[in-house]
């Protein structure tokens, strides 16, 4: 199949990417959430890597991640955060512990119809990701600055995705007050967790493990689902 040719960032938008990492990079995208039957838009992969840039700039500073190099962050954070996005169910979730927006922010460029809340108790993380959705104009990310343990949500929440966050025992113990009756818990994982999995409470019912695949990234991935013991 032969994709169309990318749009190119605009003159006024922060660039940090080299011409030619911005082609490579947009060209990977698209043939990735192909792979994945992801549909999305010239306008979403842009902002994706305006994403990236700004994530790149900020990172100087703010030590938002320990991976400085662009082409591990691009397989690192940004595919690997698009690798769950054909598997949550739902309209409004939660990203827990979500640090620089992974993988909350990119989920929310790819469904703009969906509410996406990034929860984060570090500060300079939560006002990256303030000046993130000022700077793309995201109207469906909610930001919040808070540990979990003292975030009271309107309304709970369809899926709970968690990312290198915490054990699934501390995770669920910890997010069980988000999710509703019938909402998911999303872990991204490396290895499949198996002792963890086998010290579940009783009140947790496990729906599936998938296996997840990343494009350039030489290790395990994996989504722990599961929910509420029905």
């Amino acid at each position: 199949m032969r994709f169309p040719s990318h749009p190119v960032l605009k003159q006024n938008k922060i660039i940090m990417l080299t011409s030619t990492q911005q082609s490579h990079f947009y060209e990977q995208i698209q043939q990735y959430a192909h792979s994945q039957l992801l549909t999305l838009t010239h306008e979403q992969i842009d902002t994706i890597l305006q994403y990236l840039n700004l994530f790149i700039k900020w990172n100087k500073t703010y030590n938002l991640s320990a991976i400085r190099e662009p082409n591990d962050m691009f397989t690192k954070h940004i595919l690997d955060s698009l690798s769950v996005a054909a598997h949550i169910e739902g309209e409004r979730f939660i990203d827990v512990g979500t640090g620089g927006g992974l993988p909350g922010l990119v989920l929310a460029i790819c469904f703009p119809h969906r509410e996406f809340v990034l929860l984060d108790s570090a500060g300079k993380k939560t006002r990256f990701l303030e000046n993130v959705k000022r700077e793309l104009k995201l109207t469906n990310v909610d930001v919040q600055n808070l540990r979990v343990e003292s975030y009271t949500p309107g309304a709970r929440f369809d899926g709970v995705i968690s990312r290198a966050f915490a054990s699934l025992h501390d995770m669920l113990h910890w997010c069980a007050h988000l999710v509703n009756d019938n909402g998911r818990f999303y872990a991204m994982k490396g290895i499949e967790p198996h002792d963890e999995l086998k010290q579940l409470d009783k009140q947790y019912q496990l729906h599936a493990v998938k296996t997840l695949t990343v494009p350039n990234l030489d290790a395990n991935r994996c989504l722990v689902e599961l929910s509420l013991a029905q």
